[in-house]
């Protein structure tokens, strides 16, 4: 019966870098999975409001279980479960020793991440129910993982060896050592400002330990770790979540039915920019015609943001917990919609909602990178790292100021948005003050970190609650108290999928009750204070 049952078509093992490069496309490529990035963080961050799914769900604090389980239930039994086998499978083999640090890496980036949104997860028996035959993993409270976290990044880096294997199928760095571990070394000072309210003194020592054992960093913007994509056609399919090839967090922000569902940018993150005088404004946000659009294509939107600033046309952003026709917005007269519609009069054009800011189509190509950490986030960390009076070469303002500019060229040279002059740049700087108390500078870091975590929702969603910055209203301060059937203060984290109560029922509750009991949404994670 053995023949009978072995499926010829199965491999009997798998090349571990393949599995890697399967759990890093899934990071940006899964569409279901990155539904939940769009629903809930873009509205709980307010960078994006508007559209149905970021308003009806995040905007509007309403809660869904298979919204919020999308990223538990895609990431445990794909990406999670490859690079566990991948680790186990090259442990203590002499030949596999890059790969083997490179799995291990990326496991602890995905973790994190998965952390971040649930709190305590099951971590140190996950993704073993092969190996180990544990189908009903424990959950491991958030402290333990963030110091496994720790531990494990820095064997991994200790583990890599430019002599020995070559990591092949890499799609962050094409196999080069040296920047997997400034990646490792910098998701250390990543984690340890994460945890910098709640265990000051671990988090100080780790963060000086990668600087003082000297231990290379992100540090420019060739070193930034992004996910490469390609540029395959969009669409809705069933095949679309399970290709990873492009990245569907831009298939979803340019949406199913474009014309009718863009990305609409929030007030809170519009304001921000433009009454700051931010170059970065009409870079992120444009006002476009998109009457004439297809379904897989962004080419047919009409530009209308230099004749609207022109024409000093009033910008009306949505509000936190508003659709885009909440309230109608008012239209103007287009000099170049008339000059169209002169040339083809059997179109009817309008702008009645054209007034309303949109994301860039910068932004919506399948071939947008996949953000994980960039130089601009490092120089952040390491400015506010120095204000908190760690040991940290540089001035706090230098450093500030040095991750700005990193951020903005970050723009120009992964989504090809018009380079920022010197002379706007320092403009920007001059009109906009850094603060004079710590609170005031922390605060100034962390809104800075905010605008360039705009292109990686989780992380932007979990600095903004670990810094406190920048200080968010509830959609009931707007007037949409009514609706927010979830409670009114913002969540502070996505509750577990219901099924675990069902399949993995004691962990689970042990879980719950040391929060409290309740799988509330509004019960914050450990390291949020």
């Amino acid at each position: 019966m053995e023949s009978l049952n072995t499926d010829p078509s199965k491999a009997e093992t798998i090349d571990p870098n393949a599995q890697l490069t399967t759990a890093i496309l899934q990071t940006y490529g899964d569409l279901s999975m990155v539904q939940t990035y769009r629903s809930y963080m873009y509205a709980f961050t307010q960078q994006l409001m508007g559209c149905w799914n970021t308003t009806n769900y995040g905007g509007r604090h309403t809660l869904d279980n298979n919204e919020m389980s999308h990223i538990w239930t895609s990431f445990y039994p794909i990406a999670i479960k490859n690079l566990v086998d991948a680790e186990h499978r090259t442990a203590n083999v002499e030949e596999k020793v890059n790969i083997n640090a490179a799995v291990t890496i990326y496991k602890v980036y995905l973790m994190s991440i998965l952390t971040d949104i649930y709190g305590d997860i099951p971590y140190s028996e996950a993704g073993r129910g092969y190996i180990d035959g544990i189908s009903t993993p424990k959950y491991d409270t958030q402290e333990s993982i963030y110091f496994s976290f720790f531990d494990e990044l820095k064997s991994a880096v200790t583990r890599m060896d430019e002599s020995k294997d070559r990591i092949t199928g890499d799609v962050i760095f094409k196999g080069n050592i040296a920047q997997w571990i400034k990646f490792a070394n910098s998701l250390r000072l990543r984690f340890a400002m994460r945890i910098s309210e709640v265990a000051p003194q671990k988090a100080q020592q780790e963060f000086e330990d990668v600087l003082t054992e000297g231990g290379s960093i992100i540090n420019n913007i060739s070193d930034n770790a992004l996910i490469a994509y390609i540029d395959k056609a969009f669409s809705f399919g069933q095949e679309s979540n399970t290709d990873y090839r492009g990245n569907s967090l831009s298939q979803l922000l340019f949406g199913n039915d474009p014309a009718n569902n863009p990305s609409y940018i929030c007030s809170t993150f519009f304001n921000e920019l433009n009454k700051k005088g931010d170059p970065r404004t009409f870079r992120i946000a444009r006002f476009y015609y998109d009457g004439l659009m297809s379904p897989t294509s962004s080419d047919n939107r009409v530009d209308l943001t230099d004749e609207m600033i022109d024409k000093n046309i009033t910008f009306q952003p949505r509000d936190p917990g508003a659709f885009s026709w909440e309230p109608w917005p008012t239209g103007y007269d287009s000099d170049i919609l008339k000059a169209m519609q002169a040339n083809n009069p059997s179109i009817n054009y309008s702008v009645d909602r054209e007034t309303e800011p949109k994301l860039s189509s910068n932004f919506l190509k399948g071939n947008n990178p996949g953000v994980i950490i960039t130089s601009a986030e490092v120089k952040f960390l390491l400015s506010e790292a120095k204000l908190k009076g760690w040991n940290v070469e540089g001035d706090i303002y230098t450093l500030y100021k040095a991750a700005i500019r990193d951020a903005m060229d970050f723009l120009t040279d992964s989504y090809s948005c018009e380079p920022v002059s010197e002379e706007e740049f320092e403009k920007y700087i001059a009109t906009n003050n850094f603060g004079y108390t710590n609170e005031q500078k922390k605060e100034s870091i962390n809104t800075q970190a905010w605008i360039l975590h705009f292109t990686n929702p989780i992380e932007c969603w979990s600095n903004l609650r670990r810094s406190g910055y920048p200080r968010l209203k509830s959609p009931e301060e707007y007037g949409y108290g009514q609706f927010l059937t979830g409670g009114v203060n913002i969540p502070l984290r996505l509750c577990y999928p219901v099924l675990e109560s069902s399949y993995n029922k004691e962990n689970y509750q042990k879980a719950l009750d040391r929060m409290g009991g309740e799988n509330s949404w509004h019960t914050p994670v450990w390291w949020d204070k």
